[in-house]
């Protein structure tokens, strides 16, 4: 009895084959834009994400910002903590401070306050920069408040304060300029 030979194997070239691979990658769901208007390469890329998506593009003189805010920060709270009777005499011009203790409280709260910023200036992460530049706009908001309301009361004006008060309005505009610039989203090319 003659066996047969089995027939020569048939290789299949599913790779080289155009249509087969469009197929596979749709099957997979891969190859086409998802809702962020994204193409992913492969399955992989796909589930993990672009690691691009997540990097901030940041604004011209933020880093400058965050430099300037922490040491304007830390020279302030440093000067509440070792002279806190020159600081207040020297914003309400010649006012007597009646606790020192509330002086260095203010100027603990800025040293913790110029901490955060300080490691903010680390970082690339988009929340971390926007919660940053956030507390920076309220802080200086407040501060604008306060020492406005203080100088109504006392019925006291001085060039330092109305330099102090001129400045927060500019601080609160830069923080908030800044804060919309991270936040804002990126166009795509």
């Amino acid at each position: 009895m003659a066996t047969k030979s089995p027939p020569p194997l048939m290789k299949k070239h599913s790779q080289t084959d155009l249509v087969s691979r469009l197929k596979t990658r749709k099957i997979l769901g891969v190859g086409g834009e998802d809702d962020d208007g994204e193409v992913h390469r492969s399955k992989i890329s796909q589930v993990l994400g672009n690691e691009i998506k997540f990097a901030v593009r940041e604004p011209l003189g933020l880093r400058l910002w965050q430099f300037l805010s922490a040491v304007m920060f830390t020279g302030i709270a440093v000067m509440a903590l070792t002279f806190p009777d020159q600081l207040y005499e020297a914003v309400f011009d010649g006012g007597t401070v009646s606790s020192k203790t509330s002086t260095r409280l203010y100027g603990g709260a800025l040293f913790s306050i110029s901490l955060i910023i300080w490691n903010s200036m680390y970082t690339s992460e988009k929340v971390i920069i926007r919660w940053t530049l956030l507390t920076e706009a309220c802080y200086f908001s407040i501060q604008l408040i306060v020492t406005t309301v203080t100088l109504i009361e006392n019925g006291t004006s001085s060039i330092a304060a109305a330099v102090l008060v001129c400045s927060c309005l500019l601080f609160v505009l830069v923080s908030a300029y800044f804060y919309y610039q991270v936040g804002r989203r990126q166009k795509k090319l």
